[in-house]
């Protein structure tokens, strides 16, 4: 629905060209159709946070982040998703380095899959595969 972008309403997004968050939102834009139709509203942030902090301030009334970004923030509520097929994976990998030399590193490396840690990823919006 474009209605929001009547009046001068903005879209905040990170910015499209640089910042993955943002690509990442205009690519299922794209994929959708709609690019072309709300490029014009689009209000480009540094990043995925000030673009949160946009639609949480009132000065956007719709924007585009991470679900793991819009749950860290009281003051939005996330409306839709958009479809999986619409842009490619959003993946944050974990690798340990083959010269880490702590045991330590190796620790915590390891505790990112225990199921504690999922719950965790789980509840700020993550899926864990």
């Amino acid at each position: 629905d474009l209605a929001a972008f009547q009046n001068g309403g903005k879209l905040s997004m990170a910015m499209v060209d640089s910042f993955p968050a943002g690509q990442d939102g205009k690519e299922a834009l794209q994929t959708l159709g709609l690019w072309d139709a709300v490029a014009p509203s689009v209000a480009q942030s540094e990043n995925v946070r000030a673009a949160l902090a946009l639609v949480a301030l009132g000065e956007a009334p719709l924007g585009i982040v991470y679900v793991a970004d819009a749950a860290a923030e009281d003051n939005v509520t996330a409306i839709a998703t958009f479809p999986a097929d619409s842009h490619k994976p959003i993946t944050y990998p974990a690798a340990l380095l083959t010269n880490a030399q702590d045991d330590a590193d190796r620790a915590f490396f390891d505790a990112l899959s225990t199921p504690e840690a999922a719950a965790i990823f789980t509840a700020q919006g993550f899926t864990m595969k």
